[in-house]
């Protein structure tokens, strides 16, 4: 079996040296894997046209030799919703991680013009074989009824729900994440303990 090539794209203000993104791609390069992990443009200004636009040029890098993975955390996550109906058949990813993504509100005016993405169940579907939600009951970027009922169920993505997990990035203790190293490496399905 080939190794996989992964697609790894940051958030807002994208992904620090101690965030587990930044960490999962050195494992993952060690390794000698396919690794993108892009700098999205203006990432304390974000664009979504413009990273619309930086998304499909990276998935038409990706190898197709072997399983296309795509990891995302938090705008990483909306940018990939948004653009799922845009995703061209021989583009399309094999597996597909959303970390953390939030909700819309106008609590982060940064964001606003990311939402609403209108994705829909049969366009994610169309852009991945399989999708996956991982995500914390107390997000707050994603407050009230949270992402898994936000996102997850309307979309119908299997969730991995973390209590206590925050928005899932080192502020909430997660650097260094042995168990989403082991999901792209297919070794495990579901990132719960």
């Amino acid at each position: 079996m080939t190794s996989p090539h992964v697609l790894i794209l940051h958030g807002w203000q994208g992904s620090g040296p101690e965030h587990w993104q930044t960490w999962l791609a050195g494992r993952l390069a060690a390794r000698g894997l396919d690794v993108r992990y892009p700098e999205l443009p203006d990432c304390d200004t974000p664009c979504p046209d413009r990273w619309g636009i930086a998304l499909h040029e990276e998935l038409a890098a990706l190898g197709h030799d072997g399983e296309r993975v795509v990891v995302c955390h938090s705008l990483g996550c909306v940018l990939w919703l948004r653009e799922a109906r845009r995703v061209r058949p021989e583009h399309r990813a094999d597996r597909v991680l959303l970390v953390a993504p939030p909700c819309p509100g106008e609590h982060v005016a940064e964001l606003a013009g990311f939402f609403p993405t209108d994705a829909r169940p049969d366009e994610v579907r169309g852009a991945a074989d399989r999708t996956r939600l991982v995500c914390a009951e107390n997000d707050p970027y994603c407050p009230g009824v949270g992402a898994a009922e936000h996102w997850g169920a309307p979309l119908g993505l299997p969730v991995d729900l973390l209590r206590g997990g925050g928005h899932l990035n080192p502020d909430a203790g997660y650097g260094p994440w042995a168990a989403v190293e082991e999901w792209v490496l297919g070794e495990r399905e579901e990132l719960v303990a």
